[in-house]
Parts: C-alpha cells; structure tokens; sequence
C-alpha cells in the first residue's frame, strides 16, 4: 500500500465533495454580489490579521475578539455569506476528523491507550 496514493485519492474524494461543491456554489453567489464580496473580504483580512498576530503570540484583546464575533454575527445575516460559512465548517469537521483518525491511529506509538 503506497500511503502516497491514498493520500491523493483523499484529495480527490474531498475536491468530489459536496462539502466542497456547496462551498463553490456558495462563493460563487458571494461572488456576484459586490457589496457581499467587499463585507466578506474585508471580514477575512481582518480574520487572517488576527490568525497572524495569535501565532507570533499577540493575542487579540476580549474586546477585539468580542468586536470579530459581532461581525461575523452581521456577515452571518447575509444568506448566501451564512451559506458558505455553514458549508466551509462543515468541511472543517470532515478534516478535524480525518485528522483524528489518523492521529489516533498512531497513538500505539507513544504508549497512549487507543480510544
């Protein structure tokens, strides 16, 4: 078993996913909306600024975290911007639990009990 080939074949199974078709049908309808676009992308640039902060070790104040919160709560209002939230989480759970399993599945190695 080439571990290689599965991998691409996990890959594959993800690109074929619904998961990942609703997230194209969603950004596509985000898309054609300018004024949706513009409140999505600015929401994600101020998200990654955060991510980059968090990981050098600046953490975001509670006010700043409360101030993320509210707006994607507000994108959230925006059906087709909720549609493509709820579909890129749902993806989200799919690579979590790949990732569990696999991890798992290495447990025996480090003398942990199995779950």
């Amino acid at each position: 078993m080439n571990i290689y080939d599965k991998a691409h074949d996990l890959a594959n199974a993800l690109k074929e996913s619904q998961e990942v078709a609703d997230i194209t049908s969603a950004m596509k309808l985000v898309d054609a909306d300018p004024e949706s676009k513009r409140m999505l992308d600015d929401f994600r640039v101020k998200q990654n600024e955060v991510q980059q902060r968090m990981m050098s070790g600046d953490m975001p104040s509670p006010e700043e975290m409360e101030q993320m919160e509210k707006l994607f709560e507000v994108l959230s209002l925006n059906l087709n911007i909720r549609r493509l939230f709820d579909a890129e989480r749902r993806l989200s759970v799919i690579i979590q639990d790949v990732n569990k399993i696999i991890t798992d599945s290495l447990q025996h190695l480090y003398g942990a009990e199995q779950s």
